[in-house]
């Protein structure tokens, strides 16, 4: 992915990645309904070309994902239509698009039990088995079978080897390959782990809700002051008033109204 494509999707998973996170363990649901839609996508040209078509309103995108897609999570149905909305330079770009978007809410899940570390090391353990048992590694990726056999085998070896999270999406590898080996699947979500690992998540807390506007220039600021990648989660109270509160870990910066007032009440104490 490139050019275009590539600016549509950041832009739609950084807005996503706070949701994902939001949902914790339930993501893993997010990521099977978001999975759902590339598989539509990759099934039927004729959708790929409606919901990427530069000439059709963003309206009429988005009430066709809502007519097709009406009985999915409200917040996968809305990330769809985020990503319709864009600019694609290619029609499978969406479904990649999408796929990152499915990937990334899995991790969430895995993240929110605190399971990322086991998650890498266990993708790490199926590449290298795979690496030394070829005959596996062909019948997984054997197109002549049908996509029920690639996964009874894939869970027939991975089952008591690996956590849920891993052998969901080895399975998904051997089901839906999307034009992709194995091993190259195995690295594409052990890049995804990594990435998700290398971004700070920064809790910022505000008396209003952000406009979007706002949140990306926060998002710019964060980035260049912690020199990385931040997902920035927002909460509202409207009791600190004004100003805003941000803790990356352990660190919190406390500039809401509310935290100086307070301030000034014990210099007048003291």
């Amino acid at each position: 992915m490139r050019g275009t494509s590539e600016v549509s999707r950041d832009a739609v998973l950084e807005q996503f990645g706070a949701v994902a996170t939001a949902a914790g363990a339930e993501a893993s649901v997010l990521a099977e309904q978001l999975f759902s839609v590339v598989d539509a996508l990759d099934g039927s040209g004729s959708l790929r070309r409606a919901l990427t078509d530069p000439a059709r309103p963003g309206t009429d995108k988005g009430s066709l994902v809502a007519a097709l897609f009406g009985e999915l999570d409200s917040r996968v149905r809305d990330v769809v239509e985020a990503f319709v909305a864009r600019r694609w330079i290619q029609e499978s770009d969406l479904g990649d698009a999408i796929e990152d978007a499915a990937v990334d809410a899995y991790l969430a899940s895995v993240e929110s039990a605190g399971g990322l570390d086991a998650f890498e090391e266990e993708m790490f353990r199926v590449e290298r088995f795979l690496a030394s048992e070829r005959d596996v590694l062909s019948a997984l990726g054997e197109r002549s079978s049908s996509p029920d056999a690639r996964v009874r085998l894939a869970r027939e070896v991975f089952a008591d080897r690996v956590g849920p999270a891993v052998l969901a999406l080895i399975e998904r590898a051997a089901r839906e390959p999307r034009k992709r080996r194995i091993p190259k699947a195995i690295d594409y979500y052990i890049a995804a782990a990594a990435a998700r690992r290398a971004k700070s998540v920064v809790e910022v807390t505000t008396a209003v809700e952000l406009s979007a506007a706002h949140r990306a220039r926060l998002t710019k600021i964060l980035r260049a002051r912690l020199g990385r990648e931040v997902q920035v989660n927002v909460s509202v109270d409207p009791s600190v008033i004004g100003g805003m509160k941000v803790q990356v870990g352990d660190r919190v910066v406390d500039g809401t109204t509310l935290s100086k007032l307070d301030e000034a009440r014990r210099r007048l104490v003291g």
